[in-house]
C-alpha cells in the first residue's frame, strides 16, 4: 500500500496529538450537523430553554403568589431547569453518538471513545454558555442579596455533566446491543422532569416520599444549583459524593462494556 506524505505525518504524531485532533474535528462536525443546518444555528439552542422557563414562570405565577425561594419565578425555575436540561440533552447525545458516527470509525484515527468525548464536550459547553446567558439576564430581575456562591453553581453543573457522561456511556452500549432499550429508556425517564426538583424543593416533599426521592441524583444537582444562587437556602440533602459515586460507577461500567463489545456492535 502506498502511503501519502499526509498519512505518514499523521502516523508520526504522538497518540495524544492524534486523539486531540480527532476530537476537535469531531466537535466541528457535530457543530455543523447539529446547529449549522437550521436558520439561527446556536440561537435555537438558547431560545428553547428561554421559552421553556418563560412558559413555566407564566403558568405557575397564575397559580402561586411566589416561588418556593425568592420572589422571581423565572430565576427559580431556571435554577432547576438548566442543570436538568444539561443532563438530559448531554446523556442523550452521548448515548447515540456511536450510532450517529459509525462511518467515521472506518478511519483508524477515530475511535468510539473519541466520538463519545466529542459529543459530550460540545453539549456541555453549549449548555454552560446557555446557563451563563440566562442567569446573567435574570439576575437583575431578582433581589441580588440572594446571590451566593458561583463555585456552587459550577459544582452543580459539573455534577450534572458527570452524571450525563456516566448514563450516556452506559446507554451507548445498551442502545447498540439492545435496540429496544432506547424506547424503554425514553418511557422510564419521562417522569424525571417532574421528580427532579425543577418545580419544588426537596423540603416541600412530604416526609414519606423524601427517602425515595433522595436516591434521584438529579434532585441533588438541582438542590446544589439553588444553594449556589440563594444565600438563604442550604440544600442540606445534597450529597456530591452520592452523585459522583453513581456517575463514576455508571461510567466505568459503560466504558468496560464498550471497550469489550464496541467492535462487534459497530460492524454488525
Amino acid at each position: 500500500m502506498i502511503r501519502t506524505a499526509q498519512d505518514t505525518a499523521l502516523a508520526a504524531r504522538p497518540p495524544r496529538h492524534r486523539t486531540a485532533r480527532a476530537i476537535f474535528a469531531l466537535v466541528l462536525r457535530e457543530m455543523s450537523t447539529t446547529y449549522g443546518r437550521s436558520p439561527g444555528g446556536y440561537l435555537w439552542a438558547v431560545a428553547e430553554p428561554v421559552a421553556a422557563i418563560a412558559l413555566l414562570s407564566f403558568a405557575f405565577s397564575l397559580a402561586f403568589r411566589a416561588p418556593s425561594l425568592g420572589d422571581s419565578f423565572p430565576l427559580f425555575y431556571a435554577t432547576g431547569y438548566l442543570p436538568y436540561m444539561l443532563f438530559h440533552d448531554t446523556a442523550g447525545r452521548v448515548a447515540t453518538a456511536v450510532r450517529f458516527s459509525k462511518p467515521l470509525m472506518n478511519f483508524g484515527a477515530v475511535t468510539w471513545a473519541d466520538i463519545l468525548l466529542a459529543r459530550f464536550l460540545l453539549s456541555v459547553f453549549t449548555h454552560v454558555v446557555i446557563a451563563i446567558l440566562i442567569l446573567v439576564a435574570l439576575m437583575p430581575l431578582a433581589d441580588l442579596s440572594y446571590v451566593a456562591d458561583p463555585l456552587s453553581l459550577a459544582g452543580a453543573m459539573a455534577m450534572a455533566a458527570l452524571l450525563a457522561l456516566g448514563v450516556g456511556s452506559l446507554n451507548a452500549y445498551l442502545f447498540l446491543a439492545f435496540p429496544a432499550w432506547e424506547r424503554v429508556w425514553t418511557v422510564l425517564t419521562r417522569p424525571l422532569f417532574i421528580v427532579s426538583g425543577i418545580f419544588f424543593l426537596f423540603e416541600d416533599v412530604p416526609h414519606e416520599y423524601r427517602d425515595l426521592l433522595w436516591f434521584n441524583p438529579l434532585f441533588h444537582v438541582t438542590g446544589a444549583m439553588r444553594a449556589g444562587i440563594y444565600a438563604t437556602y442550604e440544600g442540606a440533602h445534597v450529597s456530591p459524593a452520592f452523585v459522583c459515586a453513581t456517575s463514576l460507577g455508571l461510567l466505568v461500567l459503560g466504558l468496560l462494556l464498550m471497550s469489550r463489545h464496541a467492535s462487534g456492535l459497530v460492524h454488525k
